[in-house]
């Protein structure tokens, strides 16, 4: 038996939980949620994502995006759009997904062969201010809040954008406690490193990071720092291992510093309702890129690290597909996450340990939010 066929084995069992899907949005960009045009239950050609090769992958419990840009007029409505959009890809195959609202009915999705769907909004500008929207994002099945996008917003400072509040503002102290309260999961991707630590400090449950990985080997600021990692780890919190490029190889991180920037100058040039112009320019920009997007085994390393300083039981994988234009060498579409498995069975990890990373820890940090709300 090959390394490969020995991690087939690990994943026929469903065991992946993965924090960060685009295909929502994708579906809305380039279908606009004509699921008929574009459907998931079959294979999506020009996707990285469909319902089946995710179960190829392995995937037992997949968090969707729903992410509506910063410079959208109705962000909230626009995000209650994008949540209608899994619930149709869901309620079109009850034989491949259900969507999951606690902890234990995404055990019971997963254990009928099925894959378990939960949903993440990419972005605090989509709530607009409103600490009612985190309730009622919830009770929509959304299960976490990324706490900003690439800019920053009227109460949090955002990892590519210009600092405003030194983290979090006292309105944005107020979102964590309600996102404790509702047993949402506070996440600190996208944001600046001085957010991450103002949000850990302030949350009364483990927060994760549900698509970023480790600074100290891509210097970018999207990416963890060692002692955020270490925060993390004392909180009981997930740091989900991302695969885009710009955030795993150091030389494409230097060369990405400014590439949320670039974006801005690009939509710049179109107006609010020039949205699909403004899409084929930005995939024309992308496609004209030529950088280093590494391979499965960059993608261990930082694996490596995050166990390194935060330990094993804090770690998980957040592949941002249908987010970005290409990924790692080996790693193309969902169905590759045995790829990270068979990788780590080479360096001689421990079965258990390999669970943990695949979604064991993450599991656990879903249901620990849950026992803490109220």
């Amino acid at each position: 038996m090959t390394l490969l066929d020995d991690a087939r084995r690990i994943h026929a069992g469903l065991p992946v939980v993965d924090g960060h899907n685009d295909l929502p949005w994708e579906l809305w960009a380039r279908a606009k949620g004509d699921l008929d045009a574009a459907d998931p239950a079959r294979h999506l050609d020009g996707y990285h994502t469909d319902l089946p090769r995710l179960r190829e992958g392995g995937v037992g419990l997949q968090f969707w995006s729903v992410y509506v840009p910063a410079h959208s007029r109705t962000p909230l409505a626009d995000t209650h759009r994008q949540i209608g959009i899994v619930e149709d890809l869901t309620r079109r195959s009850p034989d491949l997904t259900a969507l999951a609202a606690t902890a234990a009915e995404a055990e019971a999705i997963r254990a009928s062969g099925r894959i378990a769907g939960m949903m993440g909004a990419e972005g605090g500008h989509q709530i607009e201010g409103s600490l009612q929207a985190i309730a009622d994002l919830h009770a929509r099945g959304v299960r976490y809040l990324t706490l900003t996008h690439a800019d920053t917003t009227d109460w949090a400072d955002s990892a590519t954008d210009d600092p405003r509040h030194d983290g979090l503002s006292p309105f944005g102290e107020q979102v964590v406690r309600e996102m404790n309260r509702v047993g949402m999961l506070v996440d600190i991707s996208h944001v600046a490193a001085t957010t991450m630590r103002d949000a850990i400090r302030v949350s009364r449950a483990p927060v994760i990071a549900s698509h970023s990985s480790a600074y100290a080997l891509a210097r970018h600021p999207r990416n963890v720092p060692d002692d955020v990692l270490e925060m993390v780890a004392a909180g009981g919190g997930v740091v989900m291992v991302t695969f885009v490029p710009a955030f795993v190889v150091e030389e494409t991180a230097r060369m990405a510093l400014d590439m949320f920037e670039e974006d801005r100058r690009l939509r710049a040039t179109f107006g609010p309702d020039e949205e699909d112009a403004y899409q084929a320019a930005r995939r024309e920009h992308a496609a004209g890129l030529v950088f280093d997007r590494g391979t499965v085994a960059d993608v261990a390393d930082h694996i490596e690290h995050v166990r390194d300083v935060a330990g094993v039981d804090h770690i998980g994988l957040g592949g941002d597909y249908d987010g970005v234009e290409r990924l790692p060498a080996g790693l193309e579409d969902v169905s590759c996450y045995p790829a990270i498995t068979a990788e780590l069975l080479a360096r001689e990890w421990a079965e258990p340990d390999i669970r943990k990373v695949l979604g064991d820890n993450a599991r656990r940090v879903l249901q620990a939010a849950e026992d803490l709300a109220g």
